[in-house]
């Protein structure tokens, strides 16, 4: 069985970029009540090295972190309102997500090669991975045997999604 657990919310304003800009989570408190729901699930832990993923892992316990869970690097337009990043730079990005790189960032191709390169990487058994939309939008439909759409909409925070 693998559950996917997209971290809580991040302590972050509306409408802010943020991709791997390592953030504190919006309520530390949000922490329990995502780990009690983890609690009947076994199989190793997995998380993103960001702060907002590490905090929820080490309240389920041992855990192994992985650069692959990363979210996607948005370059120069993390920590940037989305409305002040260029619309044609935008328009661009959703023409060809996976083509398409922000200034100093990585492309969705990336995302999805990264990703899948973790995926095919776990051993055999049962997983619980703690991760951030981007990564989401990969794995879940990868998992279904379905094709990843990176335009697609990702889990909310704190959600979690078991696959068996």
């Amino acid at each position: 069985m693998i559950v996917l657990i997209r971290h809580p919310p991040a302590r972050v304003a509306p409408g802010i970029c943020y991709g791997r800009l390592d953030l504190a989570l919006e309520d530390d408190a949000s922490i329990a009540p995502l780990a009690l729901r983890l609690v009947g699930f076994g199989g190793t832990v997995w998380t993103s090295p960001a702060r907002r993923c590490r905090v929820l892992a080490a309240a389920i316990g041992a855990h192994r972190v992985d650069d692959r869970l990363q979210e996607l690097d948005f370059g120069s337009w993390e920590g940037q309102p989305w409305d002040g990043i260029p619309r044609d730079a935008l328009d661009r990005w959703a023409a060809d997500p996976a083509g398409f790189a922000p200034p100093g960032g990585e492309t969705g191709a990336v995302l999805v090669a990264r990703v899948t390169a973790f995926w095919r990487s776990l051993p055999p058994g049962d997983h619980r991975i703690i991760t951030h939309g981007g990564p989401l939008k990969v794995l879940v439909p990868l998992l279904r045997g379905e094709a990843v759409d990176l335009l697609a909409s990702a889990p909310p925070p704190g959600s979690v999604t078991v696959i068996r």
